[in-house]
């Protein structure tokens, strides 16, 4: 399984979207980890996690299946436009919750930081990057406060001690209007997928 993750999140940089190698274009690399029934760290228990690896081994992501309360306009500072954003705000992880990120459909690279997750979906936290969304009555993308991360080897020791699934990301999912069900039918998903490639 530890094999399959690193073939999956192969090799992109993704720090926080700020540095100078996030400029570099990145190969596409997103999977998602579906937390397993029993997870007992309340941060992602039932979670359904967007990953993507880092050059330094790191992961880092966001939680797609927690919508919060808030609005957008109690998070981001006075004087940023709001009104275009319709969606909910996502709990992206217990990690920076004052960082604001957004997960964004995009047909080629933004010219400010970005990481490529999927085919032409992105994730960041640079500020030209969200006015620009913000600005857009059109754009497909969606909010989150705060990401998740794991160090170097951590996420490859919580799979092999039986914590998560790892499946395929797509945009569809990422994008999906009510996220209710969707762990339970990920979950469904991966233990068919076992059962499918047991002998």
């Amino acid at each position: 399984m530890v094999a399959v993750l690193r073939l999956l999140l192969l090799a992109a940089a993704l720090g926080i979207a700020t540095t100078a190698a996030a400029r570099v274009p990145q190969v596409a690399n997103g999977v998602f980890l579906v937390a397993k029934p029993g997870l007992p760290d309340p941060n992602f228990s039932h979670s359904v996690v967007l990953v993507t690896h880092g050059p330094d081994e790191s992961t880092v992501g966001v939680i797609i299946n927690r919508p919060t309360p808030l609005k957008l306009s109690e998070i981001v500072p006075r004087g940023v436009p709001t009104e275009n954003y319709r969606g909910r705000v996502y709990f992206g992880g217990p990690v920076m919750l004052q960082a604001i990120v957004a997960v964004f459909h995009a047909r080629s690279a933004p010219t400010a930081p970005a990481f490529h997750v999927l085919k032409d979906l992105y994730f960041t936290t640079h500020r030209d990057n969200l006015r620009g969304l913000l600005a857009s009555k059109s754009g497909r993308y969606r909010i989150y406060l705060g990401f998740s991360s794991w160090a170097p080897g951590q996420l490859e020791d919580e799979i092999a001690n039986d914590s998560w699934y790892v499946l395929p990301a797509d945009e569809a999912t990422v994008f999906r209007a009510d996220m209710s069900g969707l762990w339970q039918a990920l979950v469904e998903r991966a233990n068919a997928e076992q059962v499918r490639l047991t002998p």
